[in-house]
């Protein structure tokens, strides 16, 4: 009987090894963008109800805590004192109480209430990163008193004022 010796091929050949790699990148190329996308989208819905959240913290803290004033500084630029104020009171989260969560940046102010004049408040939440691969956010949102939800995709990096958060345009316009 005689022996041989068989060549027995093991591994894979450099061009099967480059196949796959130029698969995987394409698929990356194609999957990255919309991961980013995603969570772009995440993070503005995340930002919407936390403004839904401080809304509401508002009017209870006004009705409880605040003996009818609500939380934060008397100014027409935001802050955030309320912040802190209502996450004292445990209203808030303490995530959303420091004044970032989920890629924005969150800040309000009041007015006090006067002769003739009510009581308002204003949150803005404004995206981290406002461009590049690392941008949180495509657009920009405030809440006011009566509930409005605002927005716009101008100056993202730019916070609302108690002016310009009564004058926004409506969520879902």
């Amino acid at each position: 009987m005689r022996n041989t010796i068989k060549k027995n091929q093991q591994g894979f050949s450099l061009v099967e090894l480059l196949i796959v790699v130029l698969t995987i990148g394409i698929i990356a190329v194609i999957a990255i963008p919309n991961l980013l996308a995603a969570r772009r989208s995440a993070n503005e819905g995340s930002a919407i109800s936390s403004l839904r959240t401080l809304h509401g913290a508002q009017s209870t803290y006004q009705t409880s805590v605040g003996a009818g004033n609500y939380a934060g500084t008397n100014s027409t630029n935001g802050d955030t004192v309320g912040l802190g104020a209502l996450n004292s009171a445990g209203l808030i989260d303490s995530v959303l109480g420091v004044g970032t969560k989920s890629g924005y940046n969150f800040a309000g102010a009041i007015s006090l209430s006067g002769p003739g004049t009510p009581a308002t408040f204003f949150f803005t939440a404004n995206p981290v990163s406002v461009t590049g691969a690392t941008q949180s956010g495509t657009k920009r949102y405030c809440v006011i008193q009566q509930g409005f939800i605002g927005w716009d995709s101008a100056s993202l990096a730019t916070p609302f004022d108690a002016t310009s958060a009564s004058t926004a345009a409506p969520l879902g316009n």
